[in-house]
Order: C-alpha cells, then sequence, then structure tokens
C-alpha cells in the first residue's frame, strides 16, 4: 500500500505498545499508551495519514477493533496461531513484538483473521455464556444429587431436580444436619436459576431479527436443532467466505492436519485448530442426528460397515451435517431432501 503508515499494536489488559513505520521500514515512532479509550483516541488522532494498523487477536482486541476502525484507513487482526513466530525469536518484549506486526502488515504476510461484525460478536458472547450457564446447571444438579449420596438419603432420581418433589424430600428426611439440608437447597435453587437463564438468552437469540429466518432454514434440517442452528449461524457468520465444503470442514474441526515432508505423508489426529465451539455441538448433534435423519443414519451405517468405529462414524456424521447447513446458509432456502431411487 503505497505512502501507508504501517502501525503495530501489541495489546494487553492496561498497555498497548505501538510501533509506527514507512513502508521502507523506517521506525518513526514507539512506545506505550494506556489501553483507554481517550489515550487510544489521542494516539489515533497523531498518526499521520494514511494508516493501516495490525495487531493479534486476543481477549481485548474486539472494543480495540471497533474504536478504531472509523479512524483507521485499514484494520487488520491476526490469527493468534499464525503468529507464532512472534514469541520463537530469541529476544522477546512488547517493543519488539509491535514492531514485527508493523513489518508483516507492511511487507504483505500477515496472517489476517475473520472478523465478525460488532453485532454479531455481541451475539455470539452471550450464546458462548448460555453455555457455561448450561456447564453450571449440570454441575449444580449433580452436586445436588452428591450432598444426599453422602448422607445416605434415598431418592427418585427421575423426580429429584422437581421442585415440589425435592421440598416434599427434604421435609420428611429427620437424619440429615440442618447445615447439610441448607447447602443441598442451595444447589437445587442455583440449578434452576441458571437453567432458567439459559433458556432467556435462548429465546432472545432465537426472537432476534439478525437471526431468526436464518435458524429457521437451518432447523428444516433433520436433526438440527435450535442450539445446533445457533451456533453454526454465530460462530461461522458469512458462510461465504468458505469457497468450498472442505474449508468449512477444516474451520470446524472435523478434520485431521496433514504432515508431508520428503515424500512421505502422516495424517495426525483432528487437529487443534479449529472453532472449539463448533466442533463441540457438531459431534454432539451427529451423535443424535441419525435418529431423525434417515440420510445422516445410512452414512453412520455405511461408515461402520466400513469398519469405521462409532467416533469415525460420527466425524462422518457430522460433516455430512456441515455439508447440509452450509447449503442451506449460502442458498437461503430451505433444505429438501432428495429422493434415493433404485
Amino acid at each position: 500500500m503505497k505512502g501507508y503508515h504501517y502501525v503495530g499494536l501489541d495489546v494487553h489488559k492496561k498497555t498497548i505498545a505501538y510501533c509506527v513505520k514507512q513502508a521502507d521500514g523506517t521506525v518513526l515512532n514507539h512506545g506505550t499508551i494506556n489501553a483507554t479509550r481517550k489515550d487510544l483516541y489521542c494516539f489515533a488522532d497523531s498518526l499521520p495519514r494514511p494508516w493501516a494498523v495490525a495487531m493479534e487477536a486476543t481477549l481485548f482486541t474486539g472494543w480495540i477493533y471497533d474504536f478504531l476502525r472509523p479512524h483507521a484507513d485499514d484494520l487488520k487482526v491476526g490469527h493468534s496461531y499464525m503468529l507464532r513466530a512472534i514469541c520463537a525469536s530469541k529476544k522477546k518484549n512488547d517493543r519488539l513484538d509491535a514492531e514485527k506486526l508493523a513489518d508483516a502488515l507492511r511487507c504483505n504476510w500477515f496472517p489476517e483473521a475473520y472478523m465478525p461484525g460488532e453485532n454479531i460478536r455481541q451475539l455470539r458472547i452471550a450464546l458462548r455464556y448460555r453455555n457455561l450457564l448450561v456447564r453450571e446447571h449440570v454441575r449444580m444438579k449433580n452436586k445436588t444429587a452428591g450432598l444426599l449420596m453422602e448422607m445416605g438419603a434415598e431418592y427418585n432420581k427421575q423426580k429429584l431436580h422437581g421442585r415440589k418433589y425435592f421440598n416434599a424430600l427434604l421435609d420428611d428426611i429427620d437424619y440429615i444436619p440442618d447445615s447439610i439440608k441448607a447447602l443441598t437447597r442451595t444447589s437445587h435453587e442455583s440449578a434452576r436459576y441458571f437453567d432458567a437463564l439459559q433458556k432467556r438468552i435462548i429465546a432472545e437469540l432465537t426472537a432476534n431479527p439478525l437471526l431468526n429466518e436464518r435458524v429457521e432454514k437451518l432447523m428444516t434440517i433433520s436433526g438440527v436443532g435450535q442450539i445446533t442452528a445457533l451456533t453454526w449461524a454465530l460462530e461461522v457468520d458469512d458462510p461465504h467466505r468458505f469457497a468450498n465444503i472442505k474449508k468449512a470442514v477444516s474451520y470446524c474441526g472435523l478434520c485431521s492436519g496433514q504432515d508431508e515432508s520428503a515424500g512421505k505423508a502422516r495424517r495426525s489426529p483432528l487437529s487443534k485448530q479449529r472453532n472449539k465451539h463448533l466442533q463441540t455441538i457438531l459431534i454432539e448433534a451427529a451423535k443424535l442426528a441419525p435418529q431423525w435423519n434417515p440420510a445422516l443414519a445410512r452414512v453412520r451405517q455405511k461408515a461402520i460397515d466400513s469398519g469405521a468405529n462409532k467416533n469415525e462414524a460420527t466425524i462422518l456424521v457430522a460433516r455430512k451435517l456441515v455439508a447440509y447447513m452450509l447449503a442451506v446458509d449460502k442458498s437461503g432456502k430451505e433444505f429438501i431432501e432428495r429422493e434415493i431411487t433404485d
């Protein structure tokens, strides 16, 4: 980019190290500012035009990206895994990190990561928070049962987490200390609270106009439920950024890494370079989807008949789910399964 000034930002919780370079590599300025909107505005206002910014994807990148976007002529967020070379040098500090980010942008080999819009990122945070609530809900249910088991109490496992049965159970048991009863009630009420809160978040997400129509079309695929559709819509955002199914499968973490050297190729287990949220949901969905989708059931059975174990068959079903959802999402049409004729 001719005439540009290249800015590398090494972002931290409280400070941001920066380095400003010209196209020929000359360092114009470097230093550290506080990670506040006021200091960031003064910094952006002082930069010579035009200027481009590069920074690594971190927990704090989102708000900085949104704040600088109206001011910068070009703004890129780097893929953390692809920027590992920064950590490989013998000498490493914030100033050098910022300088290397500026050099990567200046030399046009900066590994840019996809950055969804601000609205989508906010909804994505809500969905991921809902997943946290579900985990806490299960933990509190298990803790409720565990406290009763420690005291040797007998209970109906299927009814335990119902309010009426639970209250009657504690009232009837007189050999459990009051302190343990109080802890058990706390666990029980916490589980109910977490469950109610996660359901409210799902209802709000489903009713959101940015997601409503898209989620409904994804759910026309038999075996794709509300959570799977919401996760796909928010984690993928724009389906057209995947040129083909293989790229989407790779993003979802449903393929292995490739290691080839000197004519010898080796396949590793499922790659860790993936969207872990999508991977988890898709694998869980793939375990249940064949019960409602005959086509996916055939995929699973064919894999098992060919010698694959249950886990390998599940991965194949998950890949087919990705193909279905990508097709629906790109076309914007409801899913219609083709009939198989002999």
